[in-house]
C-alpha cells in the first residue's frame, strides 16, 4: 500500500487547515487509517484514527474537539480537519495504515510527511 499526503502549509495561529491522504495499491476498506506527528526533536505520536467502516474514531487529547478524521471510501482517501490551530501544532504530519486497533500500535503503512507550520 502507498499512501500519499498532502495539504500543508503555514497558517497563521487560529486558523484551519485540511490534510488528505490518497491510498493505493491496496484494499483501502480493510486497513484502519490513522494520522500522526512529529515535531522538532520529539517522538512521531498518534493524533487520529477512522475504523474500517468510517464509524469509530479516536483522537489524543491534544487534538480532542479541533481535528476531525474523516474517509472516504470511493477516493481511499483518508482526511484530517484541523481547526483553532496553535503553534504546539507545529510537526510534520504523517498518514498511516493499520490493520487492528484504533490506537494504531502497530502500523503497517506509513506515508510521506506533509509539514503544518503555525505562526504565532
Amino acid at each position: 500500500v502507498q499512501l500519499q499526503a498532502s495539504g500543508g502549509g503555514l497558517v497563521q495561529a487560529g486558523g484551519s487547515l485540511r490534510l488528505s491522504c490518497v491510498a493505493s495499491g491496496g484494499t483501502f476498506s480493510t486497513y484502519v487509517m490513522g494520522w500522526f506527528r512529529q515535531a522538532p526533536g520529539k517522538e512521531r505520536a498518534f493524533i487520529a484514527a477512522i475504523g474500517w467502516s468510517g464509524g469509530n474514531t479516536k483522537y489524543a487529547d491534544s487534538v480532542k474537539g479541533r481535528f476531525t478524521i474523516s474517509r472516504d471510501f470511493r477516493a481511499n482517501s483518508v482526511y484530517l480537519e484541523m481547526n483553532s490551530l496553535q503553534a504546539e501544532d507545529t510537526a510534520a504530519y504523517y498518514c498511516a495504515a493499520g490493520r487492528y486497533g484504533l490506537a494504531m500500535r502497530n502500523v503497517d503503512y506509513w506515508g510521506q510527511g506533509t509539514l503544518v507550520t503555525v505562526s504565532s
